[in-house]
């Protein structure tokens, strides 16, 4: 028998010995294909054959079934111990036939598979795995979260619409505005608040005055009398509330707007957003900067016309009214240099208010004059009231039916007399408990029957006319036992009073007896008395012996 060879499967260390040139052709060809195309398939082949199936089925395609027939012609030949060169070459032909039958065959097979993973949105060769199967699932919960993030978003930009509220939407917006703000009336300032941090409608819907109005009367210089007056109109309720947070703790920054060379007795008043000041015997006028905590330092007017310093002064419509160290009265007017003064009182004036076209005035020649304020009859007095007392402070009622007076209570046994304002007879006294010396060194009504009054008693008193004029209704006792010069209200709960010793201002809460604050201005080699003080919603202004402070509540 001639020579035989035998052929080794590819993954072996080559063919015999006794192998032909042509089937070691044929053999390497078929083992570089295999190489090439090994690369190239997606399924899983043996590790032995030339061909690997496909990717998807693992089935050979055309041309690697032809290769992995003819080896496994040659290997089963292998096996039965040999056969001729032409014997393997006609099987190899004969494998190579059979392989692409059987490849057309599995290639249809792939192809119906593929038309139906097309068919059913999955392509064969882009099947997940398991982990890959796991971020499709994150990456599905991520959509899901930003897709409902966006839909709160659109409602949100919905609801900052001005126009109208959203049909569709919590329960909560498709309410009548008028029950929810029935609803919001019962919440407090701290819940309000959380709920403006829901959406900007929410928002806007709870910065309505109405509802912070009941919180607004129930704070401290909210700018609310405690009859519901507002007497801050242009100013948001809200962000007054805010700011009452501030009083209420005591928090401010404190500043120096003016100062003076020489120790003086001054005294001022506020008029919108201009402060009146008496500097020795002027009277000048500053224009507030828009943060109310400091001063254009040129003034805007300077009224003069008392040869001694100014005492007391108030501002009437157009009009101040000064009392001066020389027994004088001084009309100004505010805008222009029209200037009237007329001898009053044979000392000095202690004392001077103005209301209805009408002037008090208090001196310490122990009397109390009145006078009207019509340009034809400056210097007429209408009235002359001896009151037996140096007269330290006076007030108009509002009423104008009648004014009261403070007194040095040296010569009578009440400093506080009332007097009707059209006959000039005495009406009644207030107190019957006063020691020797307890002069009221201020005194203002808050309404037509109700006045506060503090002096050299160290006390403040609230009186109540329509309860009694025997006792007071109130009192609330300086702690260190300071004479008391000046004192301001808010008209509802707030109380600020000024002490002689260390400039000290006190801030009282009227619903409690104990101090709520207290601010010392001075140290103790400049100890001064606290001569007027005076204050808005935002800001407090104390008048001293040679400054003026101010204490900002609305920038702590």
């Amino acid at each position: 028998m001639g020579s035989q060879g035998r052929l080794g499967p590819p993954g072996n260390d080559g063919p015999g010995e006794g192998d032909s040139g042509e089937a070691r052709k044929l053999q390497e060809g078929r083992v570089a294909r295999g190489k090439r195309r090994k690369g190239k398939g997606k399924g899983k082949a043996g590790a032995g054959q030339g061909g690997r199936g496909s990717g998807a089925e693992g089935k050979p395609e055309p041309r690697k079934a032809k290769e992995a027939a003819g080896l496994g012609a040659e290997a089963r030949e292998e096996e039965e111990g040999g056969g001729s060169v032409e014997e393997g070459a006609r099987r190899i032909v004969r494998g190579d036939e059979g392989g692409a039958e059987a490849g057309k065959e599995a290639k249809g097979r792939d192809y119906r598979k593929e038309e139906w993973r097309v068919r059913t949105g999955r392509r064969e060769n882009a099947r997940p795995g398991r982990a890959q199967g796991r971020g499709l699932q994150a990456w599905g919960r991520i959509a899901a979260a930003g897709a409902a993030m966006a839909a709160e978003a659109e409602e949100a930009a919905a609801a900052a619409e001005p126009a109208d509220r959203r049909a569709a939407g919590p329960a909560l917006w498709r309410l009548p505005e008028e029950l929810l703000l029935l609803i919001c009336s019962y919440l407090d300032m701290r819940a309000l608040g959380r709920l403006a941090q829901v959406c900007r409608w929410l928002r806007r819907f709870t910065s309505c005055d109405l509802l912070w109005r009941r919180i607004a009367r129930a704070s401290l210089n909210s700018g609310f009398t405690r009859l519901g007056t507002d007497l801050m109109a242009n100013v948001s309720v809200k962000e007054r509330v805010k700011v009452s947070q501030n009083w209420r703790l005591g928090r401010c920054r404190e500043g120096i707007l003016l100062k003076w060379r020489c120790s003086q007795m001054p005294w001022m008043q506020l008029e919108g957003d201009s402060l009146y000041i008496s500097q020795a015997n002027f009277i000048l006028a500053y224009q507030f900067r828009p943060d109310g905590a400091s001063l254009n330092r040129r003034p805007l007017g300077v009224f003069a016309g008392h040869d001694e310093d100014v005492c007391h002064f108030v501002l009437a419509n157009s009009h101040i009214v000064s009392a001066g160290g020389d027994g004088k009265i001084g009309v100004h007017k505010i805008h222009s240099t029209f200037t009237v003064k007329y001898s009053a009182h044979e000392q000095e004036v202690n004392c001077v208010d103005c209301k209805g076209g009408i002037i008090v005035s208090g001196s310490r020649d122990r009397t109390a004059k009145v006078w009207p304020l019509a340009s034809g009859r400056l210097g007429q007095c209408l009235h002359t009231i001896h009151t037996e007392d140096r007269v330290w402070s006076i007030a108009i009622s509002p009423l104008l039916s009648s004014f009261v007076t403070g007194t040095a209570c040296c010569g009578h046994f009440s400093p506080l007399r009332i007097w009707d304002l059209n006959s000039g007879q005495l009406t009644t006294h207030l107190g019957s408990d006063f020691p020797p010396g307890a002069g009221v060194l201020d005194v203002m009504y808050e309404s037509p029957s109700t006045l506060l009054s503090c002096g050299y008693d160290t006390y403040v008193r609230y009186w109540d006319l329509r309860a009694s004029v025997r006792k007071c209704v109130m009192e609330w006792e300086e702690p260190h036992d300071s004479t008391l010069y000046c004192l301001q209200t808010d008209g509802n709960h707030l109380l600020a009073t000024g002490s002689s010793y260390y400039g000290v201002v006190r801030l009282w809460d009227r619903r409690q007896r104990a101090c709520l604050h207290a601010f010392p201005l001075t140290s103790t080699p400049l100890s001064s008395p606290v001569y007027c003080l005076r204050f808005t919603t935002k800001h407090l202004y104390a008048a001293l012996s040679y400054n003026l402070h101010v204490l900002d509540f609305q920038n702590p």
